[in-house]
Order: structure tokens, then C-alpha cells, then sequence
């Protein structure tokens, strides 16, 4: 095999005289094949202008500038550790608001902010129960991190966005279609009042991703005419039900197997992988037909497989496969194949390309980039570029995006649970909406909450 790679500093050089010639060609990226081989002719397949890049650089800080106040609304690990992630990251940062269903999930947030961060919050700035979304929000923060179940994003984010805050949501943004479109209707309103709004789909934050994604879009392998995505991994985890609680306080503590609060793995987990071949491809899915199946879950109404066969515009086939089951092979990430090559990319820092032979043909140096940046955290660089727009007055708004990836993981899922073939046209026609219409921590019954049966379950496809 054959190596032939450039290192960061190099690529971005390249990168910038390719985008200000809008032509490209393969001298300024790779060096010789061996033997004098001829160097593979690069057709960018999209003008720069329309590349999807959430920053032109990430710095390890965010600028100074002006006081922002901040709100957190989900105070569980993910939320502190967003938080913490913030102030870590950016200087200046007040935090103005803590709110959860449940105060022992406080106090731990609390007591890691003052660990990590040397930051407390008082107890008047602490709410509990389902509305502390709304207290977080009539305070005077500027911005605010939306990090509950899946679930209550919709709402929480629209109250936010009708507030003027800037908002920090984590993925999914929604488990139901009627959920997404909500996101969608939100995120335009977002728009028209000039908020900086980003994801928590941090592989868009992380510098090996960038780097390929340029890549791909400058030519590199051609044409995209498949892909794979991956999670599967071992069991996540769950919550035993403490006979103090109601079964709807147990089923929101242990929120990430039940279908109605998380949309399932594939939309919960899953959906960072299908979102980066939805953006490094520009494509837009038509259809998706799957199947999936319960083998070892121990609480919920979830699956914990599943396998996808997405059709995007073109014919174009994305095979997704996502597990959480304990003792079986683990992969986590995306191939994306084009017509003279194609992209291997992790979390991980891997980002490799390789022509059709296998044939090595760039590979991101993650040591140089440790050697010139302090931090390679991608959930740590989210929060330098949300902090940096907001200062300099530069919107972004990923909401939409991230919806349709969103609705892309939840088309997979239907299809899976019912076995019928979903199409975009359908999702977007639903009136599915999984929210419960009577919102209390009472002793809902939990027959009503059966896990699916392909073929037979019918409560997720239009009739």
C-alpha cells in the first residue's frame, strides 16, 4: 500500500488556494504515486460557496468579549458536562439558571460545577419539575443549553427561540415526525431573529472531520455513489425502578430505553453517523426499509438493533447498522465511497482516503494536531464557535439540518419497527407525536408502552 500524506498545515494551505481558484488540481494535494504515476484529476463536486462548514478554523478558546449569561436546562451528566465544556472553553461566562425534573440531578450538577469549574449557583437560581424550562428561560441568561431527554426538545426550544435566546441543543432534536417539523418551524423563526443556534453533533466541531469533508468536496473520491455507517457497541446502560417512584418518574430517569423520550438508539446514538454521510454527501434521502429486533434489553419498549437500507436521491444506498448488545463486534464510524475512492472517518481522530485499489492516498496527522492545539475535544470546540458567534454578532443555525437528519434516523426506525418501506414523503405527512397528553409523574401504565413487532405494529405508519 502506498502512503502518500499531507499534514494539517499543509492541507489548510492547499485547501484556500484550491477555494480562491474554484479549480482544482491533484499537485497541490498529493505528492508523486510512486515511479512518476499520474495524479489523480480533481473535479470539486460543488462550488466552496456552497461547502457546509460550521467554522473556517477552531481554535482551542473562544475570543473575549462581552458577559454572557447562561441556563442549563437537563442537569444530567451530559448537561453538566456540556456546561463544564463551556466554561472550560470560554472566559466571561456567568451561569445564571440550573433547572431539571428532579433536584437530586441539581445538586450533582452543583457539586461538579464546583469541582470542575469553581462556579456556584444559589438556590433561588434552581428549579424542578416539568416547567423549570420555562424559569430557566424568563431569567436574564443570554444563552441557553437544552440538554433533557430527547423528548421535550421541541418544546423546549421553541420557547427559547420565542424568548430571543441563543440555544445549545443537544441530538437529537426530536423522536416523532410531528417533533421534527416543530424543530424546523422553530428554527426558522430562529433565523428571522438573527440567534446563534448549534448541536450537539460535534463531529461538525472536529477538525479531522473537517478536513476530510473538504476533501470529499473538493473531488478526492469522486462522485458519492454509496455508504456505510456505524455504531454498534455493547450495552449502554439503565436505571432498576426504586419502588419510591412512579413508573413515569422511572421511565424519565431511565429515559434513553424508552421509545417515547429518546426515539431509540438509532435516532438517540446512531444519528451522528447518519448525519455525517447526510452531510459530506449534500444528499437528500427518499426512502428507508429495515429491520431490527430486541435480544437482551433489560428495561423499555426499545430495540437494541438494528440494520437500514437508506435510498437517497440518485439510487444512491446507505447501509446503516446500529447495536448496543454486550459481546459482539464493535465498529463506530463512516465510509463514504465515491467513483474513485473513498473516506474512512471515527471520532476516534481517523480520517482516511483511499483510492480503489486501497491505495492510501491522505490520512489526517491527529498527532500534529495535538502537538499544535491544546485541546482535540470536539465537545469542547462546539462551545468555542457557539461563544465566538454570539460575540461578533455572526449567526449560525444548524437546527435544520440536524432536523433532517434527525427525521432521516426516525425514518429508519418506523420502517424497522413496522417492516413497511417510509418515505421522506411520508415521515414529513405524519401525524405521529409520542408526547404523552397527560404530563405528570403518575403510575402511567405501562401496557401501553408494548415493544414492536414488525408486521404487526401499526401505531407508526400512515394509514
Amino acid at each position: 500500500m502506498s502512503k502518500n500524506s499531507i499534514n494539517r498545515r499543509d492541507f489548510l494551505s492547499s485547501a484556500a488556494v484550491m477555494g480562491a481558484a474554484g479549480t482544482l488540481g491533484g499537485g497541490a494535494l498529493l505528492s508523486s504515486c510512486g515511479g512518476g504515476a499520474k495524479e489523480p484529476e480533481m473535479v470539486p463536486l460543488r462550488p466552496v460557496s456552497e461547502w457546509n462548514i460550521a467554522a473556517d478554523s477552531f481554535p482551542d478558546k473562544a475570543n473575549d468579549g462581552r458577559e454572557l449569561k447562561v441556563g442549563l436546562v437537563g442537569c444530567g451528566g451530559q448537561g453538566t458536562g456540556d456546561l463544564v465544556n463551556l466554561l472550560r472553553v470560554a472566559d466571561g461566562i456567568k451561569v445564571v439558571a440550573l433547572g431539571d425534573m428532579f433536584m437530586d440531578r441539581i445538586d450533582d450538577c452543583r457539586t461538579r460545577l464546583k469541582e470542575r469549574a469553581n462556579v456556584e449557583v444559589p438556590d433561588e437560581a434552581c428549579f424542578t419539575g416539568f416547567d423549570n424550562y420555562k424559569k430557566v428561560i424568563e431569567s436574564d441568561a443570554d444563552m441557553i443549553l437544552l440538554v433533557t431527554a430527547p423528548a421535550f426538545r421541541p418544546l423546549h426550544f421553541r420557547a427559547a427561540v420565542e424568548a430571543g435566546k441563543h440555544v445549545f441543543m443537544e441530538k437529537p432534536l426530536a423522536v416523532d415526525p410531528v417533533g421534527v417539523r416543530s424543530i424546523m418551524a422553530s428554527a426558522r423563526q430562529a433565523d428571522t431573529q438573527g440567534l446563534c443556534v448549534i448541536n450537539g453533533v460535534q463531529r461538525h466541531h472536529q477538525r479531522s472531520y473537517n478536513e476530510a469533508y473538504k476533501l470529499v468536496q473538493a473531488g478526492m473520491i469522486g462522485e458519492i455513489v454509496s455508504g456505510n455507517v456505524y455504531w454498534n457497541q455493547s450495552y449502554l446502560w439503565h436505571r432498576d425502578k426504586d419502588p419510591r417512584w412512579t413508573n413515569m418518574e422511572w421511565m424519565i430517569r431511565d429515559w434513553v430505553n424508552w421509545n417515547w423520550l429518546s426515539g431509540d438508539h438509532i435516532v438517540e446514538q446512531h444519528i451522528h453517523n447518519i448525519d455525517v454521510f447526510n452531510w459530506f454527501s449534500h444528499l437528500k434521502v427518499e426512502s428507508a426499509v429495515g429491520f431490527g429486533s430486541r435480544q437482551r434489553r433489560i428495561t423499555g419498549d426499545q430495540f437494541d438493533n438494528f440494520s437500514i437500507d437508506y435510498v437517497y436521491e440518485g439510487g444512491v444506498h446507505v447501509h446503516s447498522m446500529c447495536r448496543q448488545i454486550d459481546g459482539c463486534a464493535n465498529q463506530n464510524g463512516e465510509r463514504v465511497l465515491g467513483t474513485k475512492g473513498s473516506v474512512w472517518t471515527n471520532q476516534r481522530g481517523d480520517a482516511i482516503i483511499t483510492d480503489l485499489k486501497g491505495n492510501e492516498l491522505w490520512k489526517y496527522d491527529i498527532e500534529k494536531e495535538r502537538e499544535e492545539y491544546e485541546r482535540v475535544d470536539p465537545f469542547a470546540l462546539q462551545f468555542v464557535n457557539w461563544v465566538n458567534r454570539i460575540r461578533s454578532n455572526n449567526p449560525i443555525n444548524m437546527a435544520e439540518e440536524t432536523a433532517v437528519s434527525t427525521m432521516t434516523a426516525i425514518m429508519g426506525r418506523i420502517s424497522a419497527y413496522t417492516g413497511a418501506r417510509v418515505t421522506w414523503e411520508d415521515v414529513m405527512a405524519m401525524d405521529m407525536d409520542l408526547f404523552p397528553k397527560d404530563l405528570e409523574l403518575s403510575n402511567v401504565d405501562l401496557r401501553d408502552f408494548p415493544v414492536p413487532v414488525p408486521g404487526r405494529t401499526r401505531g407508526e405508519r400512515r394509514s
